[in-house]
């Protein structure tokens, strides 16, 4: 028996059938069973489709709940399909579970790197894979008892982060056959309102030149770096004349091997967004330009590599508002004298409102709300009628992408969030079920929205999943 499958053997043996554990409604089994994996998945904080040992981990979890498992889709290893039951409709639950670089940090409410340098989850997505596979366990394990037809799909989507592999899903088919998808986000706050965010499309550009002796024979170099730092200083420039709902952020990836060698290779790495695809065509495309004339200029040449494209989410009132609903029957989170403490010592090393605490115990306003962020979330609902939410897993004030989000990850805080999120999906995947009235609704607004003659393709056009984008 793998070990995987040994400890969720464990865990069903040796904790009794208990309803009411932390939520109401779900098995306290199933309770310990998500928090052991999301801790596992956070200590091991796998980059982008290197996510071998938290990918293998929620696989084994839902082959224990009797899923049907395709593993590895479009040569992303890591990622994967679990089926449970028959019949419309056909449920789909996203699980991400990759993490971001050089964010180790332990579950202390100040500064600790776990390990120097490595990676951290501080984006959550340890907690929202493991609160995905096991709503979608507890929905299959319903379904069985319920009569009522119903495919549910527990879909494990890797490099979230600047990866887009949902898109590769999305281009395969995965979705063609599913009915509504539902997902959730970690966050410092509960909203269920519907939002959409920006389309995004990045690029590494690749500059070469001639190295030489920087001191005594410079004229017989070109500096790949001269290229770099002239099409950073002329997008700099663009920046005034491009919508300002647009975003563009770069790094450069590398810079050269010593100050007395005139650099033989350059590289930097964009992001480019807007909250309309189009826009994000267009902006990329004056990059493009940027990277061209900055090459002329320096006597060097240039490549660039498509690494990531997504478009933005499309929001679906008909399916929010039931999610909505059902948030705001289930409450906020209450926090012990622990974890206030926990709260309150970590919220002084925030930059912003330090004074948010309490606020994790309601639920935001249904209004909609145009984030900045990005997501191949956005792929799959122009596709398929979805519907995502954030849950309280980090203290209120918490910015994303920070070692302070993967602090309170690793600790209660996070995990209840993470099962609050667990009985939000359990309970909306069960009214989606018995409703298929909803489900056209919610079918005829995509429609609607993105209009009858919309063709799906990918911003990233053809190319193949860049396993390597991390490394």
């Amino acid at each position: 028996m793998k070990i995987g499958a040994l400890l969720f053997a464990l865990v069903f043996t040796f904790c009794p059938v208990v309803l009411g554990g932390v939520i109401s409604g779900i098995d306290e089994r199933y309770e310990k069973a998500s928090i052991m994996m999301a801790d596992q998945i956070w200590q091991h904080a796998e980059l982008g489709y290197q996510e071998a040992k938290s990918s293998r981990l929620l696989q084994e979890f839902l082959v224990s709940e009797n899923f049907e498992l395709q593993s590895g889709v479009d040569d992303m290893n890591t990622a994967f399909v679990a089926t449970s039951g028959s019949g419309f409709p056909t449920i789909a639950i996203l699980a991400e579970f990759d993490a971001l670089p050089g964010l180790s940090q332990e579950a202390l409410p100040y500064r600790e790197a776990r390990e120097l340098g490595a990676p951290g989850h501080a984006c959550g997505h340890h907690l929202f894979g493991s609160a995905s596979v096991t709503a979608g366990a507890l929905l299959a394990r319903w379904l069985k008892k319920s009569g009522f037809d119903g495919t549910i799909k527990v879909i494990g989507t890797p490099a979230e982060e600047g990866g887009s592999g949902k898109v590769y899903l999305a281009r395969a088919g995965v979705f063609d056959d599913v009915d509504t998808v539902l997902h959730w986000h970690p966050s410092d706050v509960n909203s269920a309102a519907p939002y959409s965010t920006t389309a995004n499309k990045s690029g590494r550009f690749t500059f070469t030149g001639k190295a030489a002796h920087a001191a005594s024979a410079p004229d017989q170099g070109r500096s790949a770096l001269d290229g770099v730092e002239a099409m950073n200083y002329m997008v700099n420039l663009m920046r005034e004349h491009i919508p300002q709902e647009s975003r563009i952020h770069y790094v450069i990836t590398k810079g050269g091997d010593a100050p007395n060698i005139v650099p033989e290779m350059a590289q930097v790495y964009y992001y480019v967004r807007h909250p309309d695809k189009n826009h994000v065509i267009e902006l990329f495309d004056k990059v493009v330009n940027a990277a061209r004339a900055a090459a002329m200029g320096t006597e060097t040449e240039v490549k660039f590599e498509v690494m990531h494209g997504n478009y933005p989410v499309l929001p679906n009132y008909a399916l929010s508002q039931v999610v909505d609903k059902n948030f705001r029957a289930l409450g906020g989170i209450e926090y012990d004298l622990e974890e206030v403490k926990f709260a309150k010592q970590i919220s002084e090393t925030f930059f912003g409102d330090k004074n948010l605490l309490g606020s994790q115990e309601k639920i935001q306003p249904f209004t909609y709300r145009q984030s900045m962020g990005s997501t191949d979330v956005g792929d799959v609902s122009w596709l398929v009628p979805t519907a995502g939410f954030s849950a309280a897993t980090w203290v209120p004030g918490t910015p994303g992408h920070s070692w302070q989000a993967v602090a309170a990850g690793g600790m209660s805080i996070g995990h209840k969030g993470m099962l609050h999120a667990t009985q939000l999906l359990f309970n909306t995947g069960k009214e989606l079920v018995k409703s298929k009235e909803l489900i056209g609704k919610a079918k005829q607004e995509l429609i609607q929205k993105r209009g009858i003659d919309f063709e799906y393709s990918a911003l990233l056009g053809d190319r193949s999943p860049p396993l390597d984008y991390r490394q």
